[in-house]
């Protein structure tokens, strides 16, 4: 009995927990100031999570989905994206969103509940988030799809959850992107929860990457918790794409420090013990550690990028609750271009409802 075929899956990191560089770090990371931009991104989008937390609880946005500690996934896939290619996320991929273009106040909009929200002015291409798990892998493939038909050298990139990889629409979106070998990069954050379950319970796999080899495409598992490694290696993927080499899949391996979404208590069903080891690994202090230890970085300045990063999440905050809000029937508009006589009596309610509103708020 003869081996048909065998096969590897990658590990990259290059920056240890403690913020040790690897000695071969990639050409873009050898200059410190050039890493900067990453970790202001990284800060940013933490400062933005705790402030959207805040509004929720206080009822000025619905439900949030933080990105506690996967910050680098976000950051090191969208900055290795060129503008014209198209990110198609899931709900908790903020951080990618914001280097892309998309400013806070727009996922502010889209968090409370606004069609608004998702549409974005400097990138109209992009996807709006995705709350159905796995379906974003099908729309990914046929936009990739679209861009070898047109001989357009762009790249689709999606990212997914651990969770949605359970799902048979990641199966055959994935299955479509490898028998069209399309230019799709997909982007596994393996923060090692489906809401409640854990990573073990979910599949008897022992890595999510290997999943990609079904599909006939490469896979690898690169540290999450390491922008460097995320932006190097994701990106090496979207120029194969971009290349005519097909589509891949990376698998980052992250932890979720904070809770699914805010209707979510995490203390239900995990330790605290395994917790706090998980914010030993997280992304911002590993990457300002290294930054420090380079001299590229300080106490100083790490002050004055928090004021300066607080200062624009207050500023987009404002921005957001100054915006007039929308006319209920563009729920409705964002759905049928003509309205379905099936969704008459349920339009007729909600404008009744909502000029009932109206006549209470203004006594």
């Amino acid at each position: 009995m003869g081996t048909v075929a065998r096969f590897d899956i990658g590990f990259t990191r290059y920056l240890s927990p403690e913020g040790a560089p690897a000695p071969d770090l990639p050409a873009f990371a050898r200059d410190p100031a050039a890493l900067l931009p990453l970790y202001r991104a990284m800060v940013l989008t933490r400062q933005f999570d705790l402030k959207a937390i805040a509004m929720q609880r206080t009822g000025q946005i619905g439900t949030f989905a933080s990105a506690l500690g996967q910050e680098a996934i976000g950051v090191g896939t969208a900055t290795a994206m060129r503008p014209d290619d198209v990110l198609i996320p899931s709900y908790r991929d903020h951080a990618a969103q914001f280097v892309r273009g998309v400013t806070m106040t727009e996922s502010l909009l889209y968090w409370g509940g606004d069609e608004r929200g998702s549409g974005f002015a400097a990138v109209p291409h992009d996807f709006g988030n995705c709350v159905p798990i796995g379906t974003q892998v099908g729309h990914a493939a046929g936009v990739a799809y679209a861009f070898k038909l047109r001989q357009q050298p762009r790249v689709a990139v999606c990212i997914i959850g651990d969770g949605g990889t359970s799902n048979g629409a990641f199966y055959e979106g994935m299955n479509m992107a490898g028998a069209w070998q399309v230019p799709l990069v997909i982007v596994i954050n393996n923060n090692q929860w489906a809401i409640s379950m854990p990573r073990a319970k979910q599949t008897a796999a022992a890595t999510l990457a290997q999943k990609a080899i079904a599909a006939g495409i490469p896979g690898e598992q690169v540290d999450g918790n390491d922008v460097i490694a995320v932006r190097d290696r994701v990106g090496d993927a979207i120029e194969r794409a971009r290349d005519g080499a097909g589509p891949a899949l990376i698998e980052a391996v992250t932890y979720r420090l904070g809770d699914h979404t805010t209707a979510d208590d995490a203390s239900r069903y995990r330790d605290d013990a395994t917790v706090k080891e998980a914010w030993l690994h997280e992304p911002v202090k590993r990457m300002r550690d290294y930054l420090a230890s380079v001299g590229a970085w300080d106490a100083g300045r790490e002050e004055a990028l928090i004021r300066e990063c607080q200062q624009a999440v207050a500023a987009a905050v404002e921005a957001y609750l100054q915006l007039p809000h929308p006319d209920v029937s563009a729920m409705f508009d964002c759905l049928y271009e003509t309205l379905p006589a099936a969704m008459a009596d349920q339009f007729d309610t909600a404008q009744r409802y909502a000029a009932q509103h109206k006549e209470t708020q203004h006594g």
